[in-house]
Formats: C-alpha cells, sequence, structure tokens
C-alpha cells in the first residue's frame, strides 16, 4: 500500500513537514524560554528574527496541510478500489486498528492549526506582541501531536493489507455494527433533532447576548452534535437512503461532492465560534462563526425539507 503513488506523495510530503516542523519546534523553545519584549540585547533581537522565521513555516505547514486533508480523504477513497469489500474511504479507515484515530488527530490538528494562525494574526497586531511567548509555547504541544499525526498515517498505510476483506461502510455504520460508533444508532431522532436544533438555537442566543464563553461552549458541544446528527438522520436524506449512514460516501461525485461544502460549513462556524472564547471576541469573529453555523443547519434542513417535498413522505 505504501507503493501507490497517493501514498507516496502523502509520505513525502509528511518529511518534508516533519523537517521544517523540527526546526520551528527548536526556535519556539528558544522563544518560549527567553523572550522578552522589553530587552534591547542582541539575543532580543535575534529571537525575534527566529519568531518571524518560525511563524513563516508554521504558517507554510498549515497552508499546505488544509489541501494534503482533503488529498488525504481523495486517497482513502481511491485506495478503497483495491480493497476487497470496501466501498469508499470509511472501509479503508476500517482496515486498520489506527484509522479512526488519524481520522480524529487530523481534525484536532486542523483546529490546533487554525487556532495558532488567528492568535498569531491577533499578535502581529499589537507592537507589543502579547502573545508571541503563548504561541510558541502552544506550538510545541502542537508540534507533538503533528509529529504523532505524521507517525501514525505512515503505520496506518503499511498496515493495510490489500488482499485481505474489510467492511464496508454498510455493516460499519449500521446499528448492528460492532464498533464504538455504532452505539450512537440507539438514539431516538426526535431527540437526537432536539439535540441538534437546540444546540444552534443557544448558539443564536449566545450570540445576541454577546456572551463569549457560553458561545464558544455551545459551539464546541455543537461539533459533536452536529456530526452525529449528520451520520445518524441528515446523511441518509443525501443518499436518499434509510439505512446509507456513511460520513463519506457524499464526498464523491455522485453526490456532487456536497460533502466538501457540508464538513467545510461546520469547521468554519465552529472553529469562529471557538475563537471566541479563546481571544478574540470581535463582532467579525461572532457574525462568521453565526453565519457558517446557520449555512450547515440551513443546508441540512433544506436536503431534508425538499426530499419530503418530492417523495411524500420521510424516512
Amino acid at each position: 500500500m505504501l507503493l501507490t503513488p497517493e501514498v507516496l506523495t502523502i509520505l513525502i510530503l509528511n518529511v518534508i513537514f516533519a523537517v521544517f516542523a523540527i526546526v520551528a519546534f527548536v526556535l519556539s523553545v528558544k522563544i518560549f524560554l527567553h523572550w522578552d519584549i522589553n530587552s534591547t540585547s542582541q539575543s532580543q533581537y535575534m529571537l525575534e528574527k527566529q519568531s518571524y522565521l518560525s511563524a513563516t513555516i508554521i504558517k507554510y505547514i498549515f497552508a499546505i496541510k488544509v489541501p494534503l486533508f482533503l488529498f488525504f480523504i481523495f486517497t482513502l477513497d481511491k485506495a478503497s478500489n483495491v480493497l476487497t469489500g470496501a466501498m469508499c474511504g470509511a472501509g479503508v479507515v476500517d482496515a486498520t486498528e489506527y484509522g479512526t484515530y488519524l481520522i480524529v488527530l487530523k481534525i484536532i490538528n486542523l483546529y490546533l492549526f487554525a487556532y495558532w494562525l488567528k492568535l498569531h494574526s491577533e499578535d502581529m497586531k499589537d507592537e507589543s506582541q502579547p502573545y508571541t511567548r503563548l504561541k510558541f509555547g502552544i506550538f510545541i504541544a502542537l508540534f507533538i501531536f503533528f509529529m504523532i499525526e505524521i507517525v501514525l498515517e505512515g503505520v496506518m498505510f503499511n498496515a493495510i493489507e490489500i488482499d485481505k476483506m474489510v467492511s464496508c461502510c454498510g455493516s460499519i455504520y449500521s446499528s448492528s455494527a460492532t464498533s464504538s460508533i455504532s452505539s450512537i444508532f440507539a438514539l431516538d431522532n426526535r431527540v437526537l433533532l432536539s439535540i441538534f436544533y437546540g444546540s444552534f438555537a443557544l448558539i443564536v442566543l449566545f450570540y445576541f447576548l454577546k456572551n463569549r464563553y457560553l458561545f464558544a461552549l455551545f459551539n464546541f458541544i455543537f461539533i459533536i452534535v452536529a456530526l452525529i446528527a449528520l451520520i445518524l438522520f441528515f446523511g441518509t436524506y443525501i443518499y436518499e437512503l434509510p439505512s446509507h449512514h456513511c460520513p463519506f460516501c457524499f464526498l464523491q461525485s455522485d453526490y456532487y461532492y456536497i460533502g466538501y461544502i457540508i464538513y467545510l460549513t461546520l469547521f468554519v462556524g465552529t472553529f469562529y465560534g471557538l475563537v471566541v472564547g479563546f481571544i478574540d471576541e470581535s463582532s467579525k469573529s461572532y457574525s462568521i462563526s453565526i453565519v457558517f453555523n446557520s449555512l450547515y443547519v440551513i443546508l441540512l434542513t433544506l436536503i431534508t425539507v425538499i426530499y419530503y417535498i418530492k417523495n411524500g413522505v420521510w424516512l
């Protein structure tokens, strides 16, 4: 599996990322330990130049990491063509014990890198650079997560056995499955939708009240609730099939790549919602969050309503 062009591309880029990340990590440790914005020494001047270099490296990693994540999903879908039993990327993820952990870690790292960039942006707006030590301290921790992701990715692709039968998404995401995710299928749709729309309503409420911490808290809750609702309920209306709950298949051309729009709106909306609670409570971040979260809810609701109008029945 390691010798396929797509996997080789990912692994080579990961090696390049690792080299640059190690440089940024070493510089970040020096900056975190010795940074003093009030100092006029030669060492502080060198740290300021190194901070610019380190920040540029981190921004470069994130700029490539986002499209590479999409390429990773594309690679999973393509790899499903050569694995017996796999119908989409879900089968490839489930082919090894590392797949699910890797996907979750990749998503977490996307949020963390995006948060770092927002923190860096706020830091550069102020001449006193109040967040410099904090942002490089955060990158020290982020570096560890990033390196674990790189290693885990290599281990996962190496562990895939092409001649081994794997599960299709229909068996993985079903009420009869034995995976950890199968437990969510015990939820009643009415309860799930009440939680889904209720959590969104609370986000809207705290948007108007401008309570930054509760706004961020319910954005965090909304990430989990929105994904569960998408898999358990709304996804079936995209597929127009009550037994199909896969979170990967609607990323394919058969469904006009609508999954990318769905996941993008959720990521942007919840990210800016979380940012409000940690660093930036400007009206712009509030507005971006509420707009994209609303787009997510409206899009999924419209898909469901249109299906009902066309067919006269709920799934």
